[in-house]
């Protein structure tokens, strides 16, 4: 904390003008203005302590959400070109203070880069602070952030202390930095740019000393040119950007990925897995992984709840995509028609976007060369309608 138990002394150090001459007599009115003015500073210095207990609270839960997480770092592993390049990339940065921009879709481990990079780096010592810019409402994205003075609104009853000046002499960590709201952004903006934060309801700028390492699934380029989100801040934010590969794009990673989670649920469970069914291995392999590490972790952690011996086997219908609903599919008639169903209707939701995260191939869970294979499979157009005799 910046205010040491010092500034606490010193808030209790409170003068009485009856030190300064110790014999001399008061009046009655003396004796009242002297005890009212010392109620009145013990009633400021008592509030004081209670803010300073609030903050303190506030980063001790914080220290404990890092030291438990700093083992996950692990998951960093894998041998591919792809992620040799982002632990490349990661030890570049880390040294610096450079803001840096987390690219990637959902699951692939973007807070796991931001930690590495903060554990890496000469803030190691200080808080490491995330906020999820997609959690709250703009009002109290706001104040998340920048904190707020007693009575700055409704509900206000005290003066909060904001994730920024929280994390002063560290790093704050912003995901989903393009879900923020144009009002935030400007905000954040201002703080890229001077240093300085102010509190909802104040008007005293407070200098903050933060490394600000932001994250997003989304296509920045595309919301900037749309008018989502802000030129200029993305510009602030852009100066060394990190990409991190889907999981489908790292296949070779999986065995290593697979032994770390086989480890610590062995750990965690009490479990003696020390073996993969070679079956459920190719499972894996052929599998697009939609939702990435994170999803893999999950079926991991399932199997080895239900596993009893020394190999671990996965059910394939567990790895059925969301599209696909697994009652209707019955037969290779209804897995044909479930299919075709679902290449439409994701078609006709993205307007024929195949690419991006909001495009028909990220909806399915496919590569985008594998959706416009299915496309010409069942002679469907890219706007979900049946190809005409001519186009065939």
């Amino acid at each position: 904390m910046r205010l040491r138990a010092s500034a606490v002394t010193a808030i209790l150090r409170i003068p009485l003008s009856t030190t300064r001459d110790a014999m001399a007599p008061l009046s009655p009115e003396q004796l009242t203005r002297e005890l009212e003015l010392t109620i009145r500073q013990l009633r400021a210095a008592t509030a004081r302590i209670s803010e300073l207990e609030s903050q303190l609270a506030q980063e001790t839960a914080y220290r404990h959400n890092l030291i438990r997480a700093e083992a996950d770092l692990r998951q960093l592993t894998g041998e591919s070109t792809a992620m040799k390049a982002v632990r490349h990339a990661i030890q570049q940065v880390a040294k610096t203070d450079r803001t840096v921009l987390i690219f990637g879709e959902t699951g692939t481990g973007k807070e796991l880069v931001a930690r590495a990079v903060h554990q890496l780096s000469r803030r190691r010592e200080r808080l490491l602070v995330k906020v999820n810019g997609a959690a709250l409402t703009p009002s109290l994205m706001t104040s998340e952030l920048f904190g707020h003075e007693k009575g700055a609104f409704t509900g206000a009853a005290k003066r909060r202390v904001g994730r920024f000046e929280m994390a002063h002499g560290g790093t704050l960590f912003l995901d989903e930095v393009g879900e923020l709201p144009p009002e935030t952004q400007v905000l954040l903006l201002r703080v890229l740019q001077e240093r300085i934060v102010e509190r909802v309801g104040g008007n005293e700028p407070v200098p903050v000393d933060v490394r600000l390492i932001a994250a997003t699934h989304r296509d920045l380029q595309a919301a900037v040119a749309t008018g989502r989100f802000r030129a200029d801040l993305y510009y602030r934010l852009h100066v060394f950007p990190i990409c991190l590969p889907p999981l489908r794009d790292r296949r070779e990673d999986l065995p290593s990925l697979i032994r770390h989670f086989i480890t610590h649920y062995n750990r965690h469970l009490g479990k003696q897995v020390t073996d993969v069914a070679p079956t459920t291995l190719e499972l894996l392999r052929r599998y697009d992984w939609p939702g990435n590490i994170r999803e893999l972790e999950n079926v991991i952690e399932r199997a080895m709840i239900i596993t009893q011996g020394e190999r671990l086997e996965i059910d394939p219908s567990w790895l059925i995509p969301p599209s696909l609903p697994p009652l209707l599919m019955t037969t290779s008639h209804s897995l044909a028609e479930t299919e075709k169903q679902a290449i439409r209707d994701a078609l006709r939701q993205s307007r024929g976007k195949i690419y991006g995260s909001q495009g028909a191939a990220a909806k399915l869970g496919l590569k985008p060369t594998t959706l416009y294979g299915k496309m010409r499979k069942w002679k469907i157009d890219k706007d979900g309608e049946p190809l005409s005799d001519r186009a065939k």
